[in-house]
């Protein structure tokens, strides 16, 4: 058999690639492909050295799973204003970001995103005083009250565009960028995303494992009212919104060139592990419920499950990888990343919340975890 056949035949046999996807890397059609395996027609130079080459890659073993050197961030628990910390780091030097952002809802005086100075905003009706914890804030009605309050979801997303950019100037390219956000302004943070260059890859979903139902009775407003016809006929309506049982996870990424798998080989990020993804929720949807551990809930507002934040990190990125949240809070992120063997960089500004993360990180460190592994 002649050498080219050989070659041809080994290439086939090492990759499994089509008869098709052979002659476009060689350069001819499928006939002289099939002509050159059956000995029948003699390889140029160049065709041969390409089945060299790839021979040679087949063989070799991967001595580094990204051939681009990126600049080496220290990682840790930092307490700063991460809109203007994040202007210190290198380009393309983070390989996800994964973080609990603010929903700017009102949820507390620091996700209160805007200018808006409606006094009414954030305080607490008799109402809401009996009603206990649930109903403790008054938040903006969708309506509603002036047109300031129109503007919120306009402020929300000037205040998202101005770190959006540095987010994807600090991430690898084909890096992921995954963010929960509320479900009533999510829009307008993807929007930001997108304008400021990133790519929407999904929108998942986390199914909490309860929800209150904020409805109020439409007949019992009636009834206050006096209106007892109405109240009688309006039963079972309600005002408000359904149980929110869900929370979106915005999944972003920065665009690459060429092709996710040379991206892949270029900077390590890109593609997903799916095999990680089924141990971990036992299926491949986009929809992952997952609770608390025992005793991990009630540190924060809007706290997040270890758990959850870790088959997100495990899913993007490999050992090793440096995770960035900008809106570290507790540090659930940063308890998440020394469980798993990746490195996390959790940027907070507020000091008492710093020390918290630092305090959990420091118990976490104690536990049984995976050795780190260095791309």
């Amino acid at each position: 058999m002649k050498r080219g056949a050989r070659l041809i035949e080994r290439v086939e046999q090492l990759t499994g690639i089509s008869e098709d996807a052979l002659a476009r890397k060689l350069g001819m059609t499928r006939n002289q492909l099939r002509r050159a395996r059956s000995g029948h027609a003699v390889l140029d130079a160049a065709a041969g050295e390409i089945l060299e080459q790839i021979v040679c890659r087949a063989g070799r073993r991967v001595a580094s799973l990204a051939a681009v050197r990126t600049p080496d961030v220290r990682a840790g628990v930092v307490c700063a204003d991460s809109i203007e910390y994040l202007k210190s780091l290198p380009d393309a030097s983070v390989d996800m970001i994964l973080s609990d952002i603010p929903y700017g809802i009102g949820l507390e005086e620091w996700d209160v995103l805007h200018d808006n100075k409606n006094s009414a905003y954030l305080g607490q009706s008799a109402a809401q005083l009996r009603a206990g914890a649930v109903f403790k804030r008054r938040r903006k009605p969708i309506n509603g009250w002036s047109s300031a309050d129109k503007a919120i979801p306009k402020d929300y997303y000037r205040w998202c565009s101005s770190w959006a950019n540095e987010w994807l100037r600090v991430l690898k390219p084909g890096g992921s960028a995954m963010a929960f956000a509320g479900r009533r302004l999510a829009a307008r943070f993807i929007v930001a995303m997108e304008d400021a260059g990133f790519n929407l890859r999904d929108l998942l979903a986390w199914r909490r494992p309860r929800g209150v139902l904020r409805a109020q009775r439409l007949s019992i407003v009636f009834q206050r009212r006096g209106q007892l016809a109405e109240a009688r006929a309006w039963r079972g309506w309600r005002l408000g919104n359904l149980r929110p049982t869900y929370e979106p996870i915005v999944w972003c990424f920065k665009p690459y060139r060429m092709t996710i798998a040379d991206n892949v080989l270029d900077y390590g990020v890109g593609a997903f592990d799916l095999g990680s993804f089924e141990r971990n929720t036992k299926g491949s949807d986009n929809c992952i419920e997952v609770g608390f551990e025992p005793g991990e809930a009630g540190l924060v507002e809007a706290q997040k499950p270890v758990r959850l934040m870790r088959i997100l990190m495990e899913l993007c990125t490999r050992p090793g990888s440096l995770v960035l949240d900008p809106f570290a809070g507790s540090g659930t992120t940063a308890v998440a990343a020394e469980l798993c063997g990746r490195r996390c960089l959790a940027i907070e500004r507020d000091p008492d919340l710093c020390e918290l993360a630092r305090g959990r990180l420091a118990q976490s460190s104690d536990a049984e975890r995976p050795s780190r592994k260095t791309r």
